[in-house]
């Protein structure tokens, strides 16, 4: 029988269940990474379950979002990482030696492996044909203990790349040509696989290009082929033993094909508010620009600065516009500054931060009131990048260059130049000196824990009998940066006492006080939205926040994967209507009753809920799996591990 490219990497692990769409699945995972924001959290769950060492081949604990040190949490957070890392047998990676996916796929990341990751852009190092997945800390912090990582099997989406990309064409417009026919919604059943003749054209850091932004679609994960030029990229890491040839069989088919004429594709951009929102770069042409950033865990190998500072060369950035770059890794700065790159590019007035994921998080950077900001990175949620009325376009780097150096939107097609070629290297310069090894075996650690640091959550269980108040009545494509703000507020992630008064605060500053009072009087709290609901992040912080002040249901028309698993993991009913229209009959402040919730949930079956104030009655459908089921019962997943842990 045939295989897919997916089928062909995730065999060898499977634990539990079966490789058939629809039906669950647990998976051996080889490596995980966590990262600042998400990973104080994951490590604090990890320490429940009383084991002295991790169980994956590697794991590895990156700084890379909460660089800036804004006050002692980050720094005191940074510290807990560095000590759990080290007595539990991770490596720990260092402030200012990169982006976690960027440096992952440069250190790390094996063809055939599986990693999973505390992050949702993790499938990065798909681009190096690992199957690598995007989860909540807690799904991280499980599979560091050994356990199978458990989820529905998807379909298969085959992409088939055709052709050749036409000078100042490059792999982010591939990807924005993806997300302009397949958009963000709808496509969480999928796992993307590519193939082609088209392949073989691209590098690896411009496959990682494309996996990383799959993250966009909502699917599961994206992966391409490991073949000569994996190879390549390896054996210029000094790693070309973790090299292993993985390709689909000749005549695997896939549940959906997409072919994309690669020579068809012209520059682009992700018009505000959307990574889905595309348009060709020139029918945007000739809109002014305050703000260009270069860099992120999507644009930012030494390939791609190497060509915007080609682009720059012996020019001036335009007097009314900003540019910040940022490098991806502590390797691909010293690499533009080896060769001579660095000093283009600060000739010509770009500003340098260090490797970090910065104005991507809207963590610094934050254009002007009403601004323009075009940046090479993966999200233009509304208020995203720290100003709440900017609008941000997504772009090439090649695009940003010439963007930059003209003040508007501008094709880099115009540019009166040849398109930069850029020869990647036979030798990377490999310095591991920023990657801490963790302590032996035995050896005696302390945990340093600041007065930040908190408790991991414990969620209450779920009641048989609801009165929910409909706390906030939402539109379509409500992303995790709406519920979970980030930016200014990411210090107070291991603290979710603190960091719940922040949920949905770009949306209802009120909400969480509102929650709280409902909770002490014994009312459950619900929101309801429409389609497309938890977009973005993987920051399970999403679903604990809204927990602790006592959200129990959330109804929607359709949810994101990562999103809808971590409402699970928490003890957060997901649920959607089993009429759309429905959605519209419901006001903010309406009380919801609901009978036998939780022999109804333990049945399967569908819940129903009435609103006697108003006279309605509305007909639900929890997105459970039999495995969710009994975690939403028992209270959350992490309840149901100390369960069985207990037993």
């Amino acid at each position: 029988m045939s295989s897919t490219l997916f089928a062909r990497l995730a065999a060898p692990h499977v634990r539990e269940g079966e490789l058939l769409p629809g039906r669950t699945v647990g998976l051996r995972i080889d490596q995980t990474l966590t990262q600042d924001a998400t990973g104080t959290m994951a490590w604090l769950q990890f320490e429940t379950m009383g084991l002295d060492r991790v169980r994956t081949d590697l794991s590895v604990s990156y700084v890379d979002h909460n660089t800036m040190q804004d006050g002692p949490e980050n720094f005191d957070d940074q510290r807990y990482l560095y000590s759990t890392a080290r007595k539990f047998g991770a490596w720990f990676s260092r402030a200012g030696n990169g982006i976690c996916h960027q440096a992952h796929l440069e250190r790390f990341a094996k063809p055939g492996g599986t990693l999973l990751g505390s992050d949702s852009h993790t499938p990065t190092a798909g681009g190096a044909g690992m199957l690598a997945i995007g989860a909540g800390g807690l799904s991280v912090a499980l599979a560091m203990a050994g356990r199978p990582y458990e989820f529905v099997c998807p379909e298969t989406l085959g992409i088939v790349l055709r052709g050749k990309l036409r000078p100042w064409v490059t792999a982010k417009d591939v990807i924005l040509e993806v997300l302009r026919r397949l958009t963000t919604r709808g496509n969480s059943r999928f796992v993307v696989e590519y193939s082609g003749d088209g392949v073989a054209g691209l590098t690896v850091p411009e496959r990682a290009t494309i996996a990383n932004m799959g993250a966009e679609l909502g699917v599961l994960t994206s992966i391409f082929p490991s073949d000569e030029n994996t190879r390549l990229f390896l054996h210029a890491q000094g790693r070309e033993a973790d090299y292993t040839p993985l390709a689909a069989d000749p005549d695997a088919s896939w549940d959906r094909t997409v072919e994309i004429d690669l020579g068809a594709i012209e520059p682009l951009a992700a018009c505000p508010h959307s990574p889905d929102k595309v348009l060709p770069v020139v029918d945007l042409a000739g809109t002014k620009v305050d703000q260009v950033c270069i860099g992120s865990c999507t644009n930012s190998s030494y390939q791609d600065l190497m060509r915007v500072a080609a682009i720059l060369r012996g020019r001036r950035i335009h007097p009314e516009t900003s540019l910040v770059v940022v490098p991806g890794t502590r390797q691909a700065l010293a690499m533009i500054t080896a060769s001579g790159a660095l000093a283009h590019l600060l000739a010509a007035g770009a500003r340098f931060i260090e490797p970090s994921c910065s104005f991507c998080i809207g963590a610094g950077q934050a254009p002007p009131s009403g601004g323009i900001s075009v940046r090479t990175s993966n999200r233009n949620f509304k208020g995203r990048c720290g100003t709440a009325d900017a609008g941000v376009y997504l772009v090439s780097p090649e695009t940003a260059a010439a963007t930059v150096l003209a003040g508007i939107l501008t094709d880099p097609r115009r540019l009166e130049m040849a398109h930069p070629a850029v020869v990647l290297p036979d030798q990377y310069p490999v310095d591991d000196g920023m990657l801490l090894a963790p302590a032996p075996p035995g050896t005696e650690v302390p945990i340093l824990r600041g007065p930040n640091i908190g408790e991991p959550p414990k969620p209450a269980a779920l009641p048989d009998d609801i009165t929910a108040e409909a706390m906030l009545v939402l539109g379509d494509n409500i992303t995790t940066d709406h519920i979970m703000p980030a930016g200014p507020r990411l210090k107070y992630r291991s603290n979710i006492t603190r960091y719940a008064d922040f949920v949905f605060e770009p949306v209802d500053p009120t909400f969480a006080r509102r929650c709280l009072a409902n909770k002490a009087a014994g009312v459950t709290n619900a929101v309801l939205a429409g389609l497309s609901y938890g977009q973005g992040s993987s920051r399970e912080h999403a679903a604990i926040c809204p927990e602790y002040l006592g959200v129990k249901l959330v109804v929607a028309k359709s949810f994101e994967r990562i999103h809808r698993q971590n409402l699970v993991s928490f003890g957060i009913v997901p649920a959607t209507f089993a009429n759309p229209e429905d959605l519209a009959r419901v006001q903010s402040g309406d009380r919801l009753r609901l009978a036998g919730v939780r022999a109804t949930i333990a049945a399967g079956e569908r819940l129903v809920a009435t609103c006697p104030a108003r006279g309605y009655e509305l007909e639900l459908v929890p997105e459970l799996s039999e495995d969710d089921r009994q975690v939403v019962l028992a209270g959350g997943l992490l309840n149901k591990v100390r369960s069985e842990l207990g037993k």
